[in-house]
């Protein structure tokens, strides 16, 4: 069962989040940014992981610590639910159209934390959503689930697009890197025999 809870609680935020990695993309998502509930919903659909998130955080002051720190539990429980890899695919990667945008996203679980985000947004703003935001939510996600991402924008317009693009490409790849490799269940996807170290 590749399942984990994480509770994370700061001056700044509390977030609570249960992901099933083998679910039928079941989710409950409550932020109180509702472009950040937007995009997590469509990622746990698309990814098919079962995830519940509640997050509480200061957003008298602005979106910045709530959409950090849910990336960061995010990419706590995904690590967490992962275990020690054993028959995971491990590598994926997709070319992701949205209307008149297209997003390449690429995943190594690799245990080594790395982003690269090449992505502009014409706009600084979704709504009440700041776009620089996108960036601040992979990179914490990244870090703390301990793989090496790459997102990249081919092209696009609208930010809404090119920001939902981006979501669903790490969705999409997500879901075939943790998949299980029938040809190699049972086994460390890695020449030295473990992950994460």
């Amino acid at each position: 069962m590749r399942k984990a809870e994480i509770v994370r609680e700061t001056k700044e935020t509390r977030v609570t989040l249960a992901v099933d990695l083998d679910g039928t993309g079941r989710t409950s998502v409550s932020t109180g940014v509702g472009f950040l509930d937007h995009m997590l919903d469509l990622l746990g659909r698309h990814a098919r992981f079962d995830l519940d998130i509640k997050a509480v955080g200061d957003l008298h002051i602005d979106f910045h610590h709530t959409t950090e720190d849910v990336g960061i539990v995010l990419g706590q429980a995904v690590k967490k639910a992962l275990g020690d890899m054993r028959g995971i695919t491990r590598y994926a990667d997709v070319l992701l159209p949205m209307d008149e945008t297209l997003a390449r996203v690429a995943i190594d679980i690799s245990g080594r934390p790395f982003l690269v985000f090449r992505t502009e947004f014409a706009a600084q703003k979704i709504g009440e959503f700041d776009t620089e935001l996108v960036r601040e939510f992979f990179q914490a996600f990244a870090s703390n689930a301990g793989v090496t991402l790459h997102v990249e924008t081919l092209y696009g317009v609208n930010a809404h697009h090119i920001a939902e693009s981006c979501f669903k490409g790490l969705a999409r790849v997500l879901r075939a890197a943790v998949a299980v490799d029938p040809a190699a269940a049972g086994e460390i996807p890695s020449t030295k025999g473990a992950l994460g170290t």
